[in-house]
């Protein structure tokens, strides 16, 4: 390992803090450092390529975290994210890797067809926020009614990780497309799923009919 590298595992080291671990664990994270703290790391670093390798390689969630925002996403290729994905572990790498790298790679596409094929859940999961990212970037490429005879088999049993992002899909194909909109909310309805979920005052539920509702609401405002 680099110095570069050793001397930043150190600064995250210095910056973890044992509340902000417990917290964390209880989403089922594993970093201690502060986010922003984290950010201000990555913000003195700049991109390097090789460093963002390097820390990943180091399994450390904080590591990872920082690495993600340093990385050149384009110097990936498809199977190196395939596997990051894989070796992610944690939600919150997860979640990083898929929005800071991933989106901004050129075979997202393909790795979101990959990934809608794998038995495992949690990539699964990938698979169905890439199908988001479609919705919002280029919906000529799903077919929506396939999605939403599949939310509307699958997503009542779901895992809870795939079933977050295909409800999420649910939410943004009525949000985003009209003409879909009345089966989506349908869909949410009869399903009824998040429909309880705690949502602190001033937050949009996650229940797909009313974050649709809502989000409808706010644009034509």
């Amino acid at each position: 390992m680099t110095e570069l590298a050793d001397s930043t595992l150190a600064t995250l080291q210095e910056l973890a803090d044992d509340k902000i671990l417990a917290v964390n664990q209880r989403h089922g994270d594993e970093h201690a450092v502060n986010l922003t703290k984290l950010r201000g790391v990555a913000k003195e670093l700049k991109k390097n390529q090789p460093l963002a390798i390097e820390l990943w390689d180091s399994n450390d969630s904080a590591a990872r975290l920082l690495s993600l925002l340093i990385c050149k996403p384009k110097e990936f290729n498809a199977d190196d994210l395939n596997s990051m994905l894989h070796e992610a572990r944690t939600p919150k790498v997860t979640d990083w890797l898929i929005n800071y790298v991933v989106k901004k790679h050129p075979a997202w596409d393909e790795l979101r067809l990959r990934w809608l094929e794998n038995s495992n859940p949690d990539v699964a999961a990938a698979g169905w926020s890439l199908n988001t990212h479609a919705i919002l970037k280029k919906p000529e490429a799903l077919d929506i009614d396939n999605l939403l005879e599949v939310i509307e088999g699958q997503m009542r049993t779901a895992a809870p990780r795939l079933q977050w992002s295909m409800n999420e899909c649910l939410a943004q194909i009525g949000i985003k497309l009209p003409e879909f909109r009345e089966r989506a909310i349908e869909i949410g309805e009869r399903l009824e799923v998040l429909k309880d979920y705690p949502t602190p005052p001033n937050c949009t539920s996650p229940f797909a009919p009313i974050w649709i509702k809502e989000m409808v609401k706010r644009e034509t405002s």
